[in-house]
């Protein structure tokens, strides 16, 4: 660091230090204009310090042809990014089914790949079902879904701890025809991130 730079940076910090020193008792009656000349003269330390330092910017940059460029950072969120692979959080399954399909794999390690960045994070996987079946069949075979994914993320080195798997059965359907579209709209297990 240059010499001159060195007492402008130790000019800077004795004006600021300067500033915060303060004799005001607090139960003293002229109060209000001893706060006001605090302000103005830790309004002048600053000002100083403000001076100080653009001086000791410019004498640094002094004969730098070099610009350093502001540093932005990427305050997208990748769960709210429709491009990112992690706005798929469904997963889909066969009629009467809770094995995972190789449609899916993909989106379950972008998911696993997510929680192993960010531990801090936690999902409850929902697992649901189509309206056929009893409503206690439909139940299980929803958790069987959300315990197929839970233990794919897990095997992906997902923490247990980031992980609750639980199951709406047919109580929760995206789709309300009778339909097989509609049907297979709702045998899913779905990723929700809390």
């Amino acid at each position: 660091m240059s010499r001159i730079l060195q007492l402008l940076l130790m000019a800077a910090t004795a004006a600021t230090l300067a500033a915060c020193g303060s004799n005001v008792k607090l139960d003293d009656p002229q109060k209000p204009a001893a706060i006001e000349k605090r302000d103005a003269d830790a309004d002048a330390a600053a000002a100083a310090a403000a001076a100080a330092a653009a001086a000791a910017k410019a004498a640094a940059n002094q004969g730098s042809s070099r610009t350093v460029a502001p540093v932005v950072a990427d305050a997208k969120d990748p769960l709210s990014d429709p491009a990112s692979p992690l706005s798929k959080r469904n997963i889909y399954f066969e009629y009467d089914s809770f094995a995972i399909g190789a449609d899916y794999l993909p989106v379950v390690e972008a998911h696993a790949r997510y929680l192993n960045a960010n531990k801090q994070r936690r999902v409850t996987i929902e697992g649901n079902a189509d309206e056929r079946g009893a409503r206690e069949y439909n139940l299980a075979l929803g958790q069987r879904r959300a315990e197929a994914v839970h233990r794919a993320l897990a095997a992906l080195g997902v923490a247990e701890t980031q992980m609750e798997a639980v199951s709406f059965g047919e109580e929760r359907p995206r789709a309300t025809g009778t339909d097989e579209a509609s049907y297979a709209e709702n045998r899913r297990a779905d990723i929700v991130y809390k």
